[in-house]
């Protein structure tokens, strides 16, 4: 069977082709910085053909039939034709209380899917977008929809519910949701097989920083608590959303500097975050980190807040779960940048957290590796999540409940 993977992000979509045996990839590959400067298309097959080249995309549907394209690419590709596809499987961001699972996509789902654009407005519409362009694409394959939120649900009220009038959730569902989920399912059991632990005992601290960042606490192997929210607003500083703020800030702006609703939502989901730290020069950490190298202070402040919020939050999941195994990084800024991860742990010797520092730097770029000094009562782990590879096991399981009618 041939699975095509989805994951479409905020400023990216990533593909991994998989088939025809058990969990054998024949090409993977990415769009990313969609719709800024130097968009880049990335592919490569089992074969070892590569393609990496500046692409002029400005869009999830385009970025997603690009990569198809290198699918059925005659010098390069690894299929004879798109219809060898069988299955599609997506990450989709937000589900709400409506779907927890993953599920075949139909009109329902779709709609659901839409319906809760309005939490999470930079996910949710890309997702939808490359649902429908991967319909008319593979219109022979099933399609999936795996769901960010679904990991989760395991959150008990006393994290998932905020201090306003119960009513709001009862009637609204205005709750945390958290988000992210796929990815920390993945890292949290391969970080417990890492280090010998049964995934239903290991108590982790998992933090996922690329454009959005989001930390999460995994007790007995479950989330018991994460930082985004009710949308993936809330939490940590992202590349262009604001993370956690004083809530009156909203009304000030609206109140005093004449915002409407609109204006508001675009300042906080999308001129916020590092790019509003920098002053709008920029919202990918890597440019910050060669900006401020070259002595922009603004830039150099970003990259402390950055930090500084991450490191508040380690602070409290300690608290939360009383007993860590392991603090994980992972996602494009956790597994590549050293320089976050020294920012961030390297004063924590109040939970015994030591790392060591030539480790740290000698492991860019490879798999799971440890960082932690022999003298650390935390294990520090870098992880490479793989959310292609555990979207394709909840597609796999889903097509084997849907085959046999359940």
């Amino acid at each position: 069977m041939h699975v095509l993977v989805f994951n479409a992000g905020s400023s990216s979509v990533k593909f991994t082709c998989f088939g025809p045996g058990p969990d054998q990839i024949l090409a993977h590959g990415m769009v990313e910085r969609i719709g800024l400067e130097g968009t880049l298309l990335h592919c490569q097959t089992s074969g070892g053909q590569q393609i990496k080249r500046e692409v002029d995309i400005g869009s999830t549907r385009e970025a997603a039939e690009t990569l198809a394209g290198c699918l059925v690419n005659p010098e390069s590709g690894c299929l004879d034709s798109l219809e060898q596809v069988q299955a599609v499987g997506h990450r989709v961001v937000h589900g709400g209380e409506k779907i927890n699972q993953p599920v075949v996509i139909n009109k329902w789902v779709k709609d659901v899917v839409r319906e809760y654009f309005e939490l999470a407005p930079l996910h949710n519409p890309p997702n939808l977008e490359g649902i429908e362009a991967a319909e008319n694409m593979f219109p022979q394959a099933v399609q999936v929809g795996v769901f960010d939120t679904a990991f989760h649900t395991t959150i008990p009220p006393e994290a998932y519910l905020y201090a306003l009038p119960l009513e709001l959730y009862e009637d609204a569902k205005i709750r945390r949701y958290g988000f992210h989920g796929i990815s920390h399912q993945y890292v949290s059991r391969t970080a417990a097989q890492y280090l010998g632990i049964e995934p239903g005992s290991f108590n982790g601290i998992i933090c996922h920083l690329g454009n959005g960042c989001s930390i999460t606490a995994v007790k007995d192997g479950r989330s018991v608590d994460t930082s985004m929210g009710l949308t993936p607003l809330e939490g940590l500083v992202m590349g262009t959303r604001c993370g956690d703020l004083d809530p009156a800030i909203v009304l000030h702006l609206m109140e005093h500097r004449g915002l409407s609703l609109e204006e508001t939502k675009a300042l906080l989901n999308k001129n916020s975050g590092l790019l509003g730290l920098t002053g709008g020069r920029a919202s990918d950490l890597r440019d910050i980190i060669e900006a401020g190298a070259e002595g922009d202070s603004r830039a150099d402040a970003a990259l402390g807040v950055f930090c500084y919020r991450l490191r508040k939050y380690i602070g409290a999941y300690s608290a939360v779960l009383g007993r860590v195994d392991a603090l994980v990084f992972t996602a494009g800024v956790g597994e590549n940048s050293a320089l976050v991860r020294r920012m961030v742990l390297g004063e924590m010797d109040v939970l015994g957290i030591k790392m060591d520092h030539e480790r740290n730097q000698a492991t860019v770029g490879k798999g799971i590796r440890e960082i932690s000094s022999p003298q650390s009562l935390v294990r520090l782990l870098v992880v490479p999540t793989q959310e292609e590879k555990e979207i394709l096991g909840q597609v796999l399981s889903v097509l084997h409940t849907h085959h046999n009618g359940g």
